[in-house]
């Protein structure tokens, strides 16, 4: 049994990086719910650990697919669990939920989802300048309503996020969250999958 959780766990996570980097969203769909189904019948073998990091790349995977609703679903499961398991998979899961919500538009909830996760990656002392961009932008963006001013601003945080691309210790960011792409499809108009 345990061989078998380990050649599930890594061939699935495998599975998943693979859509990620064709952009296949949607087809990674299926995949998701065949892993939450053996996550389920599996509970005892698996790790709490190694589940959220599944719940994060399914959250991924219905945000790039488009489905922003059970992107927050998924996320949810992370933000509240019942440990305090994974902070850095915790901050991640939050920024993303930011996102959801915005792409929702949710924009009631949002400044204090904002102000929320900034409290709490404050107190983790992790708030790198990659993060502290998407809070800049994201409690100016949902107050902006003219389209070109959106797409405006987010031609500027791409900007500024390639920059700190290419420093060695943002470079994390950058691997939990594509921030880029989710940019570069608001500015082209199309969806993160296209």
């Amino acid at each position: 049994i345990n061989l078998q959780v380990q050649v599930f766990v890594y061939l699935a996570l495998a599975r998943m990086n693979e859509h990620f980097l064709k952009g296949t969203f949607s087809e990674g769909l299926e995949l998701a719910k065949d892993i939450e189904s053996r996550l389920g019948s599996w509970q005892l073998q698996i790790d709490r650990h190694r589940t959220l990091v599944f719940y994060y790349k399914i959250a991924c995977l219905y945000f790039g697919a488009g489905d922003s609703g059970t992107t927050v679903e998924y996320l949810n499961r992370i933000i509240h669990p019942k440990a305090d398991l994974r902070s850095d998979l915790q901050c991640y899961a939050r920024l993303l939920h930011l996102i959801a919500h915005y792409e929702l538009g949710n924009f009631g909830i949002l400044e204090h989802l904002i102000k929320s996760t900034y409290r709490f990656m404050a107190q983790l002392e992790t708030l790198s300048a990659v993060e502290e961009e998407i809070f800049r932008f994201l409690r100016k963006a949902f107050q902006l309503d003219n389209p070109k001013r959106i797409r405006a601003a987010f031609s500027m945080l791409k900007g500024k996020l390639e920059r700190l691309q290419a420093d060695p210790f943002e470079s994390r960011s950058f691997m939990y969250l594509d921030i880029i792409g989710w940019l570069e499809s608001k500015i082209a108009g199309v969806t993160v999958q296209e």
